[in-house]
């Protein structure tokens, strides 16, 4: 892990969309009024011709998009995780998600590291609003590696995808010669026998971090990031609690309906392990600034840690 490089995925994003432009005269890019904030301008600058303003209108920039699949073409639409999924869920479920059309969604500034731009804009329910439509895919990539690789894949799946970025800059965890990215697969970082930590997003990071200071404590934690919501890797899940027998999912997110649920949907049919969930509670964020919004609701390393220790010994 490269504490000292620290990258936005949603540059990330931007820089993948110019990437497989290059190369792909079908990918076409939809914004709506946000393209300084998502980072579409970057490819906006590339291909001016393949970029549409769609203006402060997500749903029509939905509907625009599913036109453009049918014809042929593959277009990425673009906005803040709020509006992406919120605004225009109706649209994206009905024009996309009902005759599986091949419409990808990168959709930005999710979670509470909006951070100063307040409960109205941290989205923490998108994840579980995505998993509900059938044949969706969902996506919630770790870091700048991982963020560019669901890109390249997204675009050459065929189907609705949706990909969840973030504002705030996150250490590069990924960048060893064996990472490979896969829709569907988590990926084992640490191996370990007391516990198992899962994690999506950004708190993979805080959860590897977290891991060691438990290694201090004499607990073993065992890390799965988990890039694909939907689908879940079950295998790799069940596989790791059937050894540690108690599980424990952090995300940046609601710990209604998201990766904590997914979890709990698999190990419920089994009931080879206890789960812990952390996350948003049932509450709306707040203002603050990233790193205090992260500690506040127990999602850095300090705070996982703290809340896994509990579970393990008590």
């Amino acid at each position: 892990m490269s504490d000292n490089v620290k990258i936005a995925t949603r540059e990330s994003y931007g820089n993948a969309l110019v990437e497989i432009g290059q190369t792909n005269d079908k990918i076409y890019v939809l914004d709506a009024d946000l393209a300084g904030a998502t980072k579409t301008g970057t490819f906006k600058k590339a291909f001016p011709e393949r970029h549409i303003d769609c203006g402060i209108a997500e749903c029509n920039m939905m509907g625009i998009a599913a036109g453009m699949a049918t014809t042929g073409l593959i277009p990425f639409c673009s906005s803040f995780a709020m509006f992406a999924s919120g605004r225009a869920f109706e649209q994206v479920r009905n024009s996309i998600g009902y005759p599986h059309l091949n419409v990808k969604i990168g959709a930005t500034h999710a979670g509470v590291t909006v951070g100063e731009d307040g409960a109205s804009h941290q989205c923490n329910e998108d994840l579980a609003l995505m998993r509900t439509i059938p044949g969706m895919v969902v996506i919630c990539p770790s870091d700048d590696i991982e963020a560019k690789a669901c890109v390249k894949a997204a675009a050459e799946y065929v189907g609705p995808v949706y990909m969840r970025f973030g504002r705030s800059a996150v250490p590069v965890i990924n960048d060893n010669p064996g990472y490979k990215f896969e829709i569907g697969k988590g990926i084992l970082l640490k191996e370990g026998s007391d516990v198992t930590i899962i994690a999506t997003g950004v708190c993979v990071s805080e959860a590897l971090k977290a891991a060691e200071t438990l290694a201090a404590d004499g607990i073993n934690a065992e890390v799965i990031n988990i890039h694909t919501i939907k689908p879940l890797d079950q295998d790799l899940v069940l596989a790791s609690a059937k050894k540690t027998g108690k599980v424990v999912t952090v995300e940046e997110h609601s710990v209604i309906g998201g990766l904590g649920s997914a979890v709990a949907d698999v190990l419920a049919q089994t009931g080879v392990a206890t789960l812990k969930k952390i996350g948003v509670q049932d509450v709306f964020g707040e203002s603050g600034t990233a790193a205090q919004l992260l500690h506040k609701f127990g999602l850095d390393a300090e705070g996982i840690g703290k809340e896994v220790k509990e579970f393990v010994q008590g």
